[in-house]
């Protein structure tokens, strides 16, 4: 327990608060168990780290990692009792998913220790789902995403500036004082996504965290042998070289050797994990299930790591659009432009893109890249990376 104190301590004495991600304001931190879901590397343990030192609550609370050897003969029910019997009010649990009896054991805390307020996250997206059951009617969940364009910004300049809804952008309410905001924007599609990305070997480790989420967290989940761990990975490159990938189960099943009905299940593990994104019509009932139209990366800065220099912009630009637009709306594919969302219908192109396309069509938008500023239902693409 000593030893756990100490490094609590030190990574609290060490995280920087001047920069806060979007998540922390929005988040009801007077519930008593709250989950932080969201893939690997976006910044869950900072955010955790920053709730605790501003609100200056350092002798009341704890943070605790659960692949700390401290766990391999001692329980998280028996150190939250230690801590509750002195004093402690907000136990703050990561890596939750590398703890075998994580969701049992927090139900337990939860239901003996009324006056303690549990916080845990995990980036095993897929186990957190897995362990809801357990604390379905108890806790609170949020997902973090990946830092938006406009977090990006506040991080390169230090500047700040307010997030803009929908509705904002498309009627070009978009004020925001800064230069050359296209040299940032092509910047950050390529690196700019997780908070890592100031370090020297950010591909590198981006590569790391892609491998983990491929090579431990959904083998673990579905107890896969390697040869079918082989069989995803090469689905992730197919994709990332693809126009977008419009998946064709038979042909693809037959380039990676699986069954055809197996096909759809990998995708959604793919995108539970955090690595890619369905795109799926507007159909409702039961039409609708397992109708995927397109399948992205889950965000750019995946495709230049998967295809260098080779990455498609055209890919990369609708990967952006829907990556950012999924966090507070739903995005549906559309029969005459890329996406629909709300009512509005989107086509995403380059500078030189036309508006011969949606010439017919009402409440409907060309989004192109390269160009600093919007006219009429012509909208800059990085405007779309200011929503949050």
């Amino acid at each position: 327990m000593e030893q756990l104190n100490i490094i609590y301590h030190e990574l609290t004495d060490k995280v920087n608060t001047r920069f806060t991600r979007y998540l922390l304001p929005k988040i009801n931190w007077n519930a008593r168990l709250i989950a932080i879901t969201g893939p690997r590397g976006v910044g869950k343990t900072t955010l955790m780290l920053q709730k605790i030192k501003i609100e200056n609550k350092i002798d009341e609370s704890l943070y605790v990692s659960l692949d700390n050897i401290y766990f391999s003969n001692h329980t998280l029910f028996e150190l939250a009792g230690y801590f509750y019997r002195y004093g402690g009010r907000h136990l703050f649990i990561d890596e939750v998913h590398k703890y075998e009896t994580w969701s049992q054991e927090i139900k337990n805390i939860y239901d003996s220790f009324p006056d303690l307020q549990i916080v845990f996250s995990g980036s095993s997206i897929l186990d957190i789902y897995k362990g809801f059951g357990d604390l379905s009617r108890r806790v609170v969940p949020y997902h973090l995403n990946g830092l938006s364009f406009r977090e990006y910004l506040i991080f390169e300049t230090g500047q700040d500036s307010e997030a803009y809804s929908l509705d904002q952008i498309l009627s070009q309410k978009v004020k925001i004082k800064l230069e050359n905001p296209l040299i940032h924007f092509k910047k950050y599609l390529n690196h700019g996504y997780y908070p890592f990305y100031k370090d020297d070997d950010f591909m590198i480790r981006l590569t790391g965290t892609v491998n983990a989420v491929l090579e431990v967290d959904i083998p673990k989940y579905l107890d896969l042998k390697v040869s079918t761990i082989d069989k995803l990975k090469h689905l992730l490159q197919i994709i990332s070289e693809s126009v977008p990938f419009k998946p064709n189960y038979s042909k693809i099943a037959d380039l990676i050797g699986v069954s055809r009905n197996l096909l759809p299940d990998y995708l959604a593990y793919l995108e539970k994990a955090g690595l890619i994104l369905e795109l799926t019509n507007e159909t409702k009932g039961i039409r609708r299930l397992g109708k995927v139209n397109k399948v992205y990366l889950n965000n750019p800065n995946l495709a230049y790591m998967l295809s260098g220099e080779n990455a498609n912009i055209g890919n990369i630009r609708e990967t952006f659009f829907f990556n950012q637009l999924k966090l507070n709306h739903k995005v549906f594919s559309s029969e005459t432009v890329d996406f629909k969302v709300e009512g509005n219908e989107f086509e995403i192109g380059g500078k030189s893109k036309g508006n011969k396309q949606i010439s017919k069509l009402s409440n409907a938008y060309i989004v192109k890249d390269d160009i600093e500023y919007g006219f009429g239902n012509t909208i800059p693409l990085w405007h779309f990376g200011l929503l949050y």
